[in-house]
């Protein structure tokens, strides 16, 4: 077993820098949880290989964890490379996939890596530039390599928006939490899914190719006090004009 478990080890050390000391107090709580012996493999381990066994485990864990921030690493400087070029054409790379990351958006708009929120900005902005949907899946997407991430509705949020003009004229600007901006308009439609069960709408803007923001609930309300009832498809609907769009909401019958 110690000839499997040293390379393990000095593995570990390499990607964590962690020294031996360090490495037995993180594991006296797992001592003190296991039996003095167990079967592993159809042998039986005593105490005096406990130890050892318990690194092994532990390290193999923090092995696996540690190989995907080497992956995530690698995307970001792939990320920031082609960052300084311009906005990066993701639609035209075509990498293999080298399988999921454990990342995720959350519905806020919080981005996830390894269960924990990240919290720098600019790497969150770099993340949200690599983006691409294919199909009903996310990922980042870079010219060497394409990772899946997860993501609980739609990859931005939009946070705000500035308004030009009135009526016909008017034209609503989008801004998005990582610094995205999108008019309202034929090419960045407004959508609006309404729940079956309860009826609360979710409003969305197309911000860029197929990706979509989800309009946070004080910039929808605010959108709601610009509307009017208009006539769409031949029902009246209450609605939003951008660039002289009507971008219907719910259909007027429903707001008496």
């Amino acid at each position: 077993i110690g000839k499997i478990i040293l390379p393990i080890i000095k593995i570990k050390l390499f990607f964590e820098n962690l020294t031996n000391s360090s490495i037995n107090s993180r594991l006296e709580y797992y001592q003190s949880t296991l039996s003095m012996k167990f079967s592993y493999h159809n042998r039986t381990l005593h105490s005096s290989n406990i130890n050892i066994y318990i690194k092994y485990i532990f390290l193999k864990s923090q092995m696996k964890k540690a190989l995907k921030k080497k992956n995530s690493d690698s995307i970001v400087q792939a990320a920031m490379a082609e960052s300084k070029k311009g906005p990066p054409p993701v639609h035209l790379w075509n990498p293999p996939f080298c399988g999921d990351l454990d990342m995720r958006i959350a519905r806020d708009g919080t981005w996830f890596y390894l269960g924990t929120p990240i919290g720098r900005a600019p790497l969150v902005k770099l993340f949200s530039s690599i983006i691409r949907k294919d199909g009903d899946d996310y990922f980042l997407v870079t010219p060497v390599e394409k990772v899946g991430i997860i993501v609980d509705d739609a990859p931005f949020l939009a946070v705000d928006f500035d308004v030009e003009n009135k009526g016909l004229d008017q034209i609503i600007n989008f801004h998005t939490h990582v610094g995205d901006m999108a008019i309202a308009s034929k090419a960045n439609p407004i959508r609006v899914v309404r729940d079956k069960d309860t009826g609360e709408p979710s409003p969305y803007i197309l911000i860029r190719s197929n990706l979509e923001a989800l309009i946070d609930r004080k910039s929808f309300y605010r959108l709601v006090e610009l509307g009017s009832v208009q006539s769409f498809e031949g029902i009246d609907w209450f609605g939003i004009r951008s660039n002289g769009i009507f971008f219907p909401i719910i259909p007027a019958a429903d707001l008496e």
